[in-house]
């Protein structure tokens, strides 16, 4: 499976080729991002935390999705100004994905084969929230919305996936993150 995602074809928000290889020994966070979303503001706890852990080894990896409810209706260049502009976002961040139904990209195949099902906020109400709306996921395989967030180890497997609604400063994440910062590369 690591060699699997280290090898899925992907480009950066400009255009140019790319895969998580480059990031090849460090532990990745990557997560479904979108300019619209009530969670966008994630994308300051994000950066905080890829400046603070980016030195142990830590990237923090971006893609679009426009999934849903049409949050993330921009451009690759659209995006790449907000993310700059508005939260002065550092962290690579990738060109528009599709993380969920016809059409999903490899690399979101792969990291939900590898870790099927995300790990829920006991003081969460996405979930519910998205129930009542009509909105929720069919299967709990499915990216649930929005800034989900997977966590990969320094020799590509994935380790965790957290629902959108753990804010990327939650002990639950940076935990996971530290414990696998202390691992040996």
């Amino acid at each position: 499976m690591a060699a699997a995602l280290y090898d899925i074809p992907l480009r950066r928000i400009d255009g140019k080729p790319a895969t998580l290889a480059d990031h090849k020994g460090a532990v990745m966070l990557v997560i479904n991002v979108a300019s619209k979303c009530g969670l966008t503001p994630q994308y300051a706890e994000l950066e905080e935390i890829y400046e603070t852990y980016r030195e142990r080894g830590l990237v923090v990896l971006g893609f679009p999705a426009n999934e849903f409810a049409g949050q993330e209706p921009g451009s690759n260049a659209e995006i790449q100004e907000f993310c700059s502009t508005k939260f002065g976002v550092k962290f690579p961040m990738y060109e528009k994905v599709v993380v969920k139904g016809d059409g999903q990209h490899p690399l979101y195949r792969e990291l939900i084969a590898a870790r099927p099902t995300a790990q829920q906020n006991p003081a969460g109400t996405l979930r519910k929230t998205l129930e009542k709306h009509g909105l929720a996921p069919t299967n709990d395989t499915d990216i649930m919305w929005n800034f989900e967030k997977f966590l990969v180890n320094r020799r590509g497997e994935v380790v965790g996936r957290f629902a959108p609604d753990f804010a990327p400063k939650d002990s639950a994440i940076t935990g996971a993150i530290e414990a696998e910062l202390s691992k040996p590369a």
